[in-house]
């Protein structure tokens, strides 16, 4: 049977959760999700060490150090022969009496960790990219916590499914500032410059983000970290989505606007080969 972690012990999947876990009825808590290529769980301690930032960000403790819960997470891999997949972490508040406050402060956090053999996406996915929609970015004003608070981000991925999107571009109301997708990071290539929104509370930090940003210094390719907005997405060159496991995928269009991203994609190309290295090499 599939073993998972359970505050720090490696235990069978069928386990009781407690109606009154503030994870179950607040969404009090956080998470990571981390990539498992050919058998390593690639940036694992960069994942967790954002884990435990967010962990910090809400007041939260977690009762493991970075290098207990690193070596427990590798151990759950082992133990489930996860060669390719993922790796899904979280930890609640804990469980007490429901109150929006958290007034008991002996509660302990709930810590689960289990595992997801899973391919990476067709060949094709790479090679053609994929349609996207654009539509209102209506989540808190907190998207650098990996919060498990993702009901903003379940509808957009949803409706972009629904429309036949792999992907929901989010941006916010007020200036149509693109910020990112709803379980990605958005890039944009124009003049041979890469535009990408800045890692602060409109966007999640993510992981696949920062090797880019590290790759793109690599190749001495010119990066913005700065706002821009729908119009300016909708005549770029080329623009491509981020995420842990997926890694670089580019985009072919934006459905219901008239555009199409149909030319050599030679930098993004040039990104996905450099990530590829990384990633399939070990």
């Amino acid at each position: 049977m599939e073993k998972i972690l359970l505050n720090g012990e490696l235990v069978n999947r069928k386990i009781a959760i407690d109606i009154e876990d503030r994870g179950y009825q607040f969404g009090d808590g956080v998470y990571e999700v981390i990539g498992v290529y050919n058998n390593i769980a690639f940036k694992l301690e960069e994942h967790l060490e954002r884990l435990f930032e967010s962990a910090e960000k809400i007041n939260m403790d977690i009762e493991l150090t970075i290098k207990q819960l690193k070596e427990k997470v590798l151990k759950l891999k082992k133990e489930n022969l996860l060669k390719d997949g993922l790796i899904y972490v979280q930890v609640t508040r804990g469980i007490t009496r429901r109150n929006h406050a958290y007034l008991d402060n002996k509660i302990k956090p709930n810590l689960i960790a289990y595992v997801l053999h899973q391919n990476r996406l067709p060949s094709e996915v790479y090679q053609n990219g994929v349609p996207v929609i654009l539509t209102k970015d209506i989540r808190w004003l907190r998207c650098d916590i990996k919060s498990l608070n993702l009901l903003p981000n379940v509808l957009a991925k949803q409706n972009a499914i629904e429309k036949g999107a792999f992907e929901a571009i989010l941006y916010r109301n007020d200036n149509i500032t693109i910020t990112e997708g709803s379980s990605t990071n958005v890039f944009v290539i124009k003049d041979k410059t890469i535009y990408t929104h800045p890692a602060n509370n409109y966007i999640l930090n993510g992981i696949t983000r920062q090797i880019i940003l590290d790759i793109c210094i690599k190749l001495n390719l010119k990066v913005q970290e700065i706002e821009f907005s729908k119009s300016f997405l909708l005549n770029a060159d080329e623009v491509f989505i981020s995420g842990t496991y997926i890694d670089i995928v580019p985009v072919s269009r934006v459905l219901g606007e008239d555009v199409e991203f149909t030319n050599q994609k030679s930098i993004t190309f040039k990104l996905m080969k450099e990530l590829n290295k990384l990633t399939m090499s070990i």
